[in-house]
């Protein structure tokens, strides 16, 4: 290996790109509060149902197109699976707008679902999402195994993956106030209208193709030891090792606890701003004004992902401490923080779950790909199949709110998450079939 060769630009770049993932994965979420008033007015009995399918469409894209990222890694290599990746970013983004569009001159275009009308607008926007879910999944399946194996100097696996992942977690800090103020202009709730979309979309459409085309004059080097090569059959069955295969199991849970709050704390938080609680709780119950103000359910947002990007840089500097060690004290805090913000109602506790969840991403993928070598590339499409937890549980979620007139009890999907991820911390990530093989720092 020639050290120059692995100097810290790709790293650099790739770290870059994540920021991007991670700020449209969360634009895309916190669309869904606004969207709401914007798309679902005459949506009744379902409207919640009907609001988290914007997050459910995006993480279908993981499901369904996550094995084709790792074919792709295989044949054609990492830097041109990512400038493809970005091309399909580009056209989810351009379906953001067309939706936006479609509202302007085509709201008269309905489909009348049971006793609920749904303009065809959102469902652009739906396909929109499925396109950016399919473009995160596929430049994950690139990033979260280069990341983990890249040799920088002074570094081990899970600190490089923390490291990268609080950029992103920088990125989804962010997002919701970009989407307050840039997108809808800091208006009160019931004033927001799809049309405000149309050009901060098409603004990002052509900054996410500038990055495309900058990124494919940079150097991107293949790295030895995680492809497989696509004209060989490999002598095990992926699904042979149990400690990626429960790994499989613990992300689907991870993100869907993940995203249950960063998608759904602000739909609980309009929900009950209206009774002044929120406010109150920064002892100012009288800026409460008769209209819905998206400010504080962006700042919940805020505090979640922040939380995320802290815990991150924290992790990042943690070279002693084992992913599994980790995932285990997280986990645990994880559950006590939730039951207590769902037995008080208070969603400022909640969203302190944001700081156990930083690590446990980067914790599962660790564990699970752990001396996985030559598979690793192809384990790493297989594991982003588990993101789509992040549409289930939102939408099982909002289900629950429609069923039960409130939010406030729903948070229990979160506790049985952390459960699950707990279980595979002390039991399910040994690492049994690959003892003859090259471990990572535990």
């Amino acid at each position: 290996m020639k050290t120059q060769k692995y100097g810290i630009a790709p790293f650099l770049v790739l770290t870059f790109i994540y920021f991007i993932v991670g700020f449209m994965t969360t634009v895309n979420g916190q669309c869904q509060g606004p969207l709401k008033v914007a798309f679902l007015a005459d949506a009744e009995n379902l409207r919640n149902t009907f609001t988290t399918l914007i997050s459910f469409f995006f993480f279908l894209g993981y499901l369904v197109n996550s094995p084709l990222g790792g074919r792709w890694i295989d044949r054609h290599g990492f830097k041109t699976t990512v400038l493809r990746a970005l091309w399909i970013m580009t056209a989810g983004v351009l379906l953001y707008a067309l939706s936006s569009w479609m509202s302007i001159n085509y709201s008269h275009l309905v489909l009348g679902i049971s006793t609920d009308t749904i303009p065809y607008g959102f469902f652009v926007f739906l396909l929109g999402s499925f396109m950016m879910g399919t473009s995160a999944a596929v430049l994950q399946v690139v990033i979260n195994p280069y990341i983990s194996a890249y040799p920088l100097k002074g570094t081990q696996p899970v600190q490089r993956v923390n490291i990268s992942f609080s950029f992103n977690s920088f990125a989804t800090t962010i997002a919701p106030f970009f989407v307050t103020v840039v997108m809808f202009a800091g208006i009160p709730l019931e004033q927001v209208t799809a049309g405000q979309v149309l050009i901060p979309f098409l603004a990002i459409a052509a900054c996410v193709i500038i990055i495309a085309l900058i990124t494919s004059r940079l150097p991107l080097p293949d790295l030895e030891g995680i492809r497989s090569n696509p004209d060989r059959k490999l002598e095990k069955s992926i699904w042979s090792f149990s400690h990626f295969k429960l790994g499989v199991i613990a992300i689907f849970f991870y993100v869907g606890a993940e995203v249950a709050i960063g998608v759904n704390v602000n739909l609980h938080a309009m929900e009950i701003e209206k009774e002044g609680a929120l406010l109150s709780f920064f002892g100012n119950p009288n800026l409460m004004v008769g209209s819905v103000d998206l400010g504080i359910p962006a700042l919940l947002a805020t505090l979640y992902w922040g939380g995320l990007m802290v815990g991150r840089i924290i992790s990042g500097t943690l070279k002693k401490i084992s992913p599994r060690t980790q995932l285990v004290a997280t986990t645990v805090a994880a559950i006590i923080l939730t039951i207590t913000a769902i037995l008080l109602n208070n969603l400022w506790i909640l969203v302190a779950v944001g700081l156990c969840h930083s690590v446990m991403w980067g914790c599962i993928f660790t564990l699970s790909t752990n001396g996985l070598k030559e598979y690793t590339s192809k384990a790493s499409g297989i594991f982003m199949m588990g993101v789509f937890g992040g549409a289930v549980f939102p939408v099982l979620q909002g289900v629950m709110a429609d069923l039960f007139g409130s939010w406030q009890w729903t948070w229990s999907i979160v506790i049985i998450c952390e459960l699950v991820m707990l279980c595979y911390a002390l039991y399910g990530s040994r690492t049994n079939e690959v003892k003859n093989l090259t471990p990572v720092t535990e």
